[in-house]
């Protein structure tokens, strides 16, 4: 009997190959979309997933309140905070403080020089997290401050394999951790489902010994983790520490300043990746956002291939209801007849899906380059089952409307050669064709909007002029002859001007609330730069009152610049001259500039300072338009005259500023190509309905050719009916459009106002395409010889 369903299967699918390519077509680029989708998404769900002690794996991160209904959410911690939970908190398993390195630096090994990042962490890094240690013992290889392990391919490029790398002594080129160290292990670099990547690891008690900061609870400069142990009930554990590092500091300070120290909580590590972003202390999104917003989008494409596909199956109904009515009168049954018209669309849909794999294997390269992912088709167990359950559905799903349609003919009136159509039966496929529609236009709104956004994101005055700016490191030689190098820098024809600052422009800054000044009552959380002369000038900073820093004053190390926000929100008047106490440190304001957005535009110019600091990290040049060229190659020859054998790696700002938006950039570009996919499968849907109506028209559109309709007449009447349609899927999905694309540009501080005339484009883009997919059919039927439609009554 299968043999039998499957032959009649495959022969209805030769007989009519239109139908057949077209149902394939549209079922396979929805196929090929979700598997996509669902091979970024599942590659997302799986990023630090890794680790042996994922059940057991927090960060302990800490809320502090900074005025009513402001609660900020920090990462750091006290150094204060490792031993004291290790002493005080018998159910953690292990516990391991970690800190970023201030910046890259440079390993050498004799003549040989590497570019690295460094990281530092406790004794129990490799207790707590699962990086695999290829040489070395993992409770030993980070306890002495001499000591320093790299990764696999860091050692094979100094010494040419890992064996070679153990106890051999390595420089290491970095600010105030510059030294020979030994290497006590060596790790395999961290890949691709990790959120962290590493060359070098050096023990945390050498960052902390190297620090100025004094070790008390309120010095937040660590990040901590954790381990529990089996069978901890971790949010017993949660309630336990929020209030640790209040109580030691209400005992070691008494109660003054203690609404500045934060409360404690536990964040599952492998949920940072997804859930980073907090309002109120309450995790509210981050990239999870997109995974459900492609999760969304893969529904909708699935359900838009499926609409399609009953559309079109529908729409060729007539021509297998002599079929129907034979079966039934041989004995068959309704429930018999479903089942072979779902093995149909069954089989269908897993052809769709070979199709899909082809289609997915070609367009993963593309893919791969606009999500930055490393994605392949494999034929892993799980991976593989769900694709195939998936596509099960999808032919259930897309044959069940026409299975249940088809067998419910009757055999007396399919054989008299009458295909009768209820009311209800013809609101179901309309409704399917608005239902698709209506997505569209959401689709199409989407897109339009994160356009525009996106395009106001890189017009914004930010403030600064970012043009034509490059940055690169201040390493090797450079450090210790920086004034000179910079010298040099500006001499050089169409160098505008250079400078130096710590950290990057673009992104958030070391800061914090340590900053005093007469007549403070409330902590204000200040983000700042430590800058050389010249910074201000170079990127055209708009100093508003006072000065910026400069030689023809003699030394400025004592002397700090506010933002506007920072004066408004210290409630100074009069600053210029005012002195403020920075961590401990008098200095005096000698400027005022303009508010810029140093961070993206998701938030509001926030407190900001620039000290002056001539030892910085990082060189800046500005360089005179379209001279890109030359004077880059000048830059790179004057730099390897400095340092011998290290490439010269640069970046232009506006680089970094694109990167704030990197994922934002990359929704606009998929949801393009997912927004014109699921167009092209609405108009395959459109496309069969307008094919099912003109076959059950066909004797109205003779005769009405026969009394004197023209063919202009005839495609009018056709195309009017689902315009309406259109319509109709305009008015239920542009609200629902404007809901989502406002939710989506409420969490951007400075936004663009969605005006009528994108709704106006889509609605014109979405009636052209109505039009155009409806006119074929319509002319089609109307230049018919009504002979011919008529001689079948």
């Amino acid at each position: 009997m299968l043999r039998n369903y499957l032959k009649i299967a495959w022969r209805n699918l030769l007989q009519d190959r239109l139908f057949t390519f077209l149902n394939l077509i549209g079922l396979s680029l929805g196929l090929a979309c979700i598997v996509m989708i669902y091979l970024w998404v599942n590659d997302e769900l799986t990023i630090d997933k890794f680790h042996a002690n994922d059940r057991r794996l927090y960060q302990i991160m800490r809320n502090l309140e900074e005025g009513p209904n402001d609660i900020q959410t920090y990462e750091n911690n006290s150094d204060l905070l490792v031993p004291a939970l290790a002493a005080e908190m018998p159910e953690i398993e292990h516990i391991v403080p970690t800190s970023d390195g201030l910046s890259d630096g440079i390993v050498s090994v004799d003549d040989k020089h590497v570019k690295a990042v460094s990281k530092f962490a406790g004794a129990d890094f490799f207790n707590v997290f699962s990086y695999s240690l290829i040489r070395g013992n993992k409770n030993q290889v980070l306890r002495d401050e001499n000591s320093i392990v790299i990764s696999d391919e860091l050692a094979a490029n100094l010494f040419g394999s890992t064996e070679n790398a153990i106890n051999k002594l390595i420089h290491w080129n970095e600010g105030k951790y510059t030294g020979n160290y030994k290497i006590a292990g060596v790790f395999e670099k961290p890949q691709h489902n990790s959120s962290e990547t590493f060359d070098i690891l050096l023990t945390n008690e050498l960052y902390l010994a190297k620090s100025t900061m004094d070790s008390n609870w309120d010095s937040n400069r660590i990040t901590v983790y954790i381990t529990l142990k089996e069978g901890v009930d971790a949010d017993k554990f949660n309630a336990k520490i929020k209030e640790f590092v209040r109580d030691k500091f209400k005992a070691a300070n008494g109660t003054k300043n203690l609404h500045w120290i934060g409360r404690l909580f536990l964040q599952r590590y492998s949920d940072k990746y997804l859930h980073n972003v907090y309002v109120n202390g309450v995790p509210t999104g981050g990239r999870i956002e997109y995974v459900k917003l492609f999760s969304v989008i893969a529904l909708f494409i699935l359900i838009i291939a499926c609409i399609n596909f009953m559309n079109l199956s529908t729409a060729k109904a007539s021509k297998r209801m002599k079929e129907v009515g034979v079966k039934k009168v041989v004995g068959a049954t309704r429930s018999t007849l479903v089942f072979q018209y779902l093995g149909e669309s069954t089989l269908m849909s897993f052809l769709s899906l070979l199709v899909a794999l082809l289609l997915v294997s070609l367009a993963l390269p593309v893919f791969n380059d606009v999500t930055g992912k490393q994605l392949s088709l494999s034929f892993d167990p799980k991976p593989g089952l769900i694709i195939l359950i998936i596509t099960l559905i999808t032919g259930l799903l897309a044959g069940s409307y026409p299975a249940f349609y088809l067998s419910g003919f009757k055999p007396v009136t399919v054989l008299k050669g009458k295909l009768q159509t209820s009311l209800s039966q013809l609101w179901i496929r309309k409704g399917l064709v608005v239902f698709q529609f209506a997505l569209s236009v959401l689709f199409i709104v989407g897109v339009l909007v994160i356009y525009k956004q996106m395009e106001f994101v890189q017009t914004k005055n930010l403030g600064y002029n970012k043009e034509n700016i490059i940055h690169f490191s201040n390493e090797g030689k450079i450090k210790d002859h920086q004034q000179a190098f910079l010298a040099e820098v500006k001499a050089i024809p169409d160098v505008v001007n250079a400078s130096s600052m710590s950290g990057d422009l673009i992104g958030s800054h070391s800061g914090g609330g340590g900053i005093d000044w007469e007549g403070k009552t409330e902590r204000v959380e200040f983000s700042g730069l430590y800058v050389d002369y010249d910074l201000v000038e170079t990127l055209n900073l708009n100093v508003t009152k006072g000065r910026s820093f400069s030689r023809n004053f003699g030394s400025d190390s004592s002397k700090v610049i506010f933002n506007e926000a920072a004066i408004a929100a210290m409630g100074l008047k009069n600053p210029i001259g005012k002195t403020v106490t920075m961590w401990g440190a008098k200095k005096q304001i000698v400027g005022i500039i303009k508010d810029f957005n140093f961070e993206s535009l998701y938030k509001k110019v926030a407190p900001f300072f620039l000290s002056f600091e001539p030892h910085a990290s990082n060189i800046l040049v500005k360089i005179k338009a379209g001279k890109e060229k030359a004077v880059l190659s000048q830059i790179e020859q004057l730099y390897k005259r400095y340092n011998q054998g290290l490439p010269f790696d640069y970046k232009f700002v506006d680089q970094d500023y694109q990167t704030l938006y990197a994922s934002e950039q990359r929704v606009a570009v998929l949801s393009r190509y997912f927004a014109g996919l699921a167009i092209v499968i609405s108009c395959l849907g459109l496309f069969g309905l307008t094919a099912f109506t003109a076959q059950r028209r066909q004797k109205e559109i003779g005769i009405r050719k026969v009394v004197g309709a023209s063919a202009d007449n005839i495609v009018v009447m056709l195309s009017k009916d689902f315009l309406k349609l259109v319509v109709i899927a305009m008015v239920i999905a542009f609200p629902v459009a404007g809901w989502v694309v406002t939710k989506w540009l409420s969490t951007f501080a400075y936004r663009i106002d969605v005006g009528a005339s994108i709704y106006l484009l889509t609605g014109t883009s979405i009636i052209a395409i109505t039009l155009l997919v409806v006119s074929y059919q319509s002319i089609k039927a109307a230049i018919m010889n009504p002979v011919t439609s008529l001689r079948s009554e």
